[in-house]
């Protein structure tokens, strides 16, 4: 066992976090050697309960949740912040012409160190994160997350129409060669696989057919893609399937719309679809800094309170502008506040972290897994320092309550913020 005092954060509920100003908080192994937390509370109340425990003591810095990424692509380091008139000249002007390296072993291993490294520097706990359709790159992926004990979940991309040479794949060898990754990867360690169709422009009938056959066949991985994201790519939809209903619904008419089911944007869907995503336990993945940056829309928080169904945050790089989740989080609150039916919507800030940790966590189906310090939760929290910077001190030492707080650092914070980034076992800076 092991304990950390500092000040801490946790949820109690959805959007409703607690916060201990002199917090202790108590780890040690489970049956499988990972860490798990113990108890949470008050250093005065658990203090003498685990006096013998080794503490090691955080003045001045708040213990919080890691940070749970729900949709980001690693293959796409190098083209944030590229210029494009909008989503589909950006993906063939940059993105794929990027994703086509990934075919060399040596490039996507050079890539993923950098990626996870990345990640945890951000206090990225856990991700769903998209590779790209050469098999080399999610083996880099899923070793070296294996290697830093992250919780990350991943998939060969499959996209066989309608994309460039070099990222095109086979229909029947890219069904092969998912099912032979979900038999290697998924529940070894902390990881996860997630069938991952592009989107359905890049997709034929019969490779969506056969991603649903294994969704139902493998019941516990994850599915993710895209969906409603741009308007050229919701018109390029209905000249391929006139008959569907909306985009969402092709998906469903192949068996990919379930719990554990990830879908980046849902920006431009009806109540409709978003009741079809409540039934089904679909979740949105909610990509605001990636919105505003190729013009693609607003997530409409409003619609998806009325009608319910999970979602949470995700930075979505390369599109997304951001490793960090405190931009996330800010953007969010930009697009709640100015991209709603009506205007002028306030997010508030505990629903905001909610957003990218605990119900972040419930809408990928790992909820009392990660994303919480509650007991029973894997240890993967971050130490925060809110006087890492003169502005961020004088304004966190105004704060008169927790809403403030936690506004202050959203507002105000970046990657250096996090002071350190622990996982389970394993930790780095």
């Amino acid at each position: 066992m092991k304990a950390y005092r500092a000040a801490i954060l946790y949820f109690t509920g959805p959007a409703q976090a607690h916060f201990e100003s002199d917090g202790l908080l108590v780890v040690g192994p489970d049956t499988e050697a990972r860490q798990r937390v113990e108890a949470v509370g008050s250093y005065q109340a658990l203090a003498p309960r685990f006096a013998n425990v080794p503490t090691e003591h955080f003045p001045g810095r708040i213990i919080a949740p890691g940070f749970v990424d729900m949709h980001i692509h690693y293959p796409q380091l190098d083209v944030i912040g590229s210029p494009a008139d909008g989503l589909l000249p950006w993906l063939e002007n940059y993105t794929f012409p990027e994703e086509k390296r990934f075919a060399a072993q040596d490039h996507s291993a050079q890539a993923a160190i950098f990626f996870i490294a990345e990640l945890l520097r951000n206090g990225v706990t856990t991700a769903l994160a998209f590779a790209t359709s050469h098999v080399e790159s999610v083996n880099a992926l899923f070793t070296e997350a294996q290697k830093g004990s992250l919780r990350l979940m991943t998939g060969k991309c499959l996209m066989d129409q309608n994309a460039p040479d070099g990222v095109r794949d086979e229909t029947e060898q890219s069904l092969i060669d998912t099912e032979a990754l979900i038999q290697r990867w998924h529940g070894v360690d902390r990881l996860g696989y997630a069938i991952t169709p592009r989107f359905v422009p890049s997709c034929s009938e019969a490779q969506l057919r056969g991603a649903g056959a294994l969704a139902a066949k493998y019941p516990d991985v994850w599915i993710q893609s895209h969906v409603a994201e741009n308007k050229d790519e919701i018109a390029w939809v209905r000249q391929l399937y006139p008959q569907a209903r909306s985009y969402l619904s092709v998906y469903e008419q192949f068996g990919l719309l379930r719990p554990r089911a990830v879908y980046a944007h849902c920006i431009h869907i009806d109540d409709e679809d978003r009741t079809l995503m409540r039934a089904t336990g679909t979740a949105a993945a909610v990509s605001p800094t990636s919105n505003l940056f190729l013009g693609s829309g607003f997530f409409d928080y409003e619609g998806a309170e009325r009608v319910g169904f999970p979602y949470g945050l995700a930075s979505d790089v390369g599109g997304g502008t951001s490793f960090s989740p405190f931009h996330t989080m800010l953007a969010a609150y930009y697009v709640g506040r100015e991209g709603q039916a009506k205007p002028g919507l306030s997010l508030k800030p505990q629903a905001l972290w909610w957003q990218h940790t605990a119900g972040a966590a419930r809408a990928l189906g790992l909820e009392g897994v990660v994303g919480n310090l509650q007991p029973g939760c894997e240890a993967d929290f971050v130490v925060l320092n809110p006087q890492v910077t003169p502005l961020l001190a004088r304004k966190t030492a105004q704060a008169v309550n927790l809403d403030e707080l936690l506004f202050a650092m959203i507002v105000l914070g970046d990657d250096r913020l996090v002071e350190k980034t622990v996982i389970s076992q394993a930790s780095g800076s």
